[in-house]
């Protein structure tokens, strides 16, 4: 079976824009930061800062998923070098959003450590898959196939180069 595209280069840049046009709207004169969740977010990431036309920090965090004895939602941060988030207003930046659960402990993370808000843009939201009650502030596009790749995303040796999103390879 062949990969079908489901969103152009055209479509992305045109939305990653708008959703920076709106961050930058919403954060006049405010003390903002991105920060990218690594793998998926990278390109979306790179693209959106240079969106937004306000001053803005950018620091990357790298979740992964360890299951402890009785606890398979727990989620480990890795990042470096340690940054502040105190007094802040804070973007996730996260190229997909699945069952939302690493984003939902993100979020309480950043509040935690201080920060003085923290919202989401997500360039896809896979609804479909979630388990936990967390929307984007800022979404890009829903889309429920099973695995996709493309700007950014899927498959570490497969297809985050592509400048479009597809479904799976055939």
């Amino acid at each position: 079976m062949q990969p079908k595209i489901l969103l152009t280069p055209e479509q992305i840049q045109r939305r990653v824009r708008e959703i920076g046009h709106q961050i930058s709207r919403d954060y006049a004169g405010k003390n903002l930061m991105l920060i990218c969740v690594l793998q998926n977010g990278f390109v979306f990431a790179a693209d959106l800062i240079r969106a937004i036309d306000i001053p803005v920090m950018c620091q990357f965090v790298q979740p992964q998923r360890k299951a402890n004895a009785g606890d398979a939602s727990h989620v480990q941060i890795h990042y470096g070098p340690e940054f502040d988030v105190k007094g802040k207003d804070i973007v996730l930046v996260e190229g997909l959003i699945q069952s939302g659960h690493t984003t939902e402990f993100l979020l309480h993370t950043v509040l935690s450590w201080g920060a003085a808000s923290a919202k989401i843009a997500a360039l896809i939201d896979k609804q479909t898959a979630r388990r936990v009650p967390v929307q984007p502030d800022y979404m890009g596009f829903i889309l429920d196939e099973t695995f996709i790749v493309g700007y950014g995303m899927g498959d570490p040796n497969y297809g985050r180069n592509l400048p479009h999103i597809q479904t799976e390879r055939g």
